[in-house]
């Protein structure tokens, strides 16, 4: 192999992690965040919709909806907490006390079989057991102490860098943002193949 390919090969190796042992991706969708009034970037989140199908459809629509009183759209982050994770999806209150389900108020949690094993992951947020609704959030280090208590959903598979920064914004003494982190455009980021994303899709640039 020439040295000019053997860089390329090692720059490969130094810039993504290939997380080969999680699900097939069957959805993307985007979320753009701005912290008070500046845009900070885009947050882009792989769908397990195999592996927990009701759980995928139920943000999938929040995410995709343009109905301003059921939908993530213009709704914040209004839980941060560093080393730990990002909290957002109350759409109805803003404070982590609202929010509910396409399905209803909630709805049973699914199953637990994707683990809280890296950063990254996107975990419905509850009240206690088959207490869903709309709230969810996104890890920011692995938090195995979550297994068997949270659904994960889904991955970050790019804008890592955007979560990071909200996880070191300034709180408040109940974990809120002294200034709000919004979603102001979200949506379905493009079309994914019939049979799927392979398991290995998801490549991560080195932003964790």
């Amino acid at each position: 192999m020439h040295l000019l390919q053997l860089f390329f090969l090692g720059l490969a190796l130094l810039t993504t992690r290939v997380f080969a042992d999680d699900p097939a991706i069957t959805e993307k969708v985007f979320l753009d965040v701005m912290h008070g009034d500046k845009e900070i970037g885009r947050i882009e989140i792989g769908l397990f919709g195999d592996t927990v199908p009701k759980t995928t459809q139920n943000f999938y629509e929040l995410v995709v909806s343009q109905d301003p009183k059921m939908g993530y759209l213009n709704s914040i982050f209004h839980r941060v907490i560093p080393k730990f994770m990002i909290q957002g999806g109350d759409f109805t209150h803003g404070s982590g006390i609202g929010g509910k389900s396409i399905w209803g108020e909630t709805f049973p949690d699914e199953n637990f079989d994707i683990k809280h094993d890296k950063p990254g992951r996107v975990s419905m947020a509850n009240r206690g057991k088959d207490t869903n609704g709309s709230q969810f959030f996104i890890t920011t280090v692995p938090t195995p102490w979550l297994d068997g208590h949270h659904v994960v959903f889904g991955q970050v598979l790019k804008g890592m860098k955007v979560v990071k920064y909200i996880e070191q914004v300034a709180t408040n003494s109940m974990n809120a943002p002294k200034e709000p982190i919004k979603i102001f455009n979200c949506g379905e980021l493009e079309t994914v193949p019939p049979d799927g994303y392979p398991k290995n899709y998801a490549t991560f640039h080195d932003e964790f």
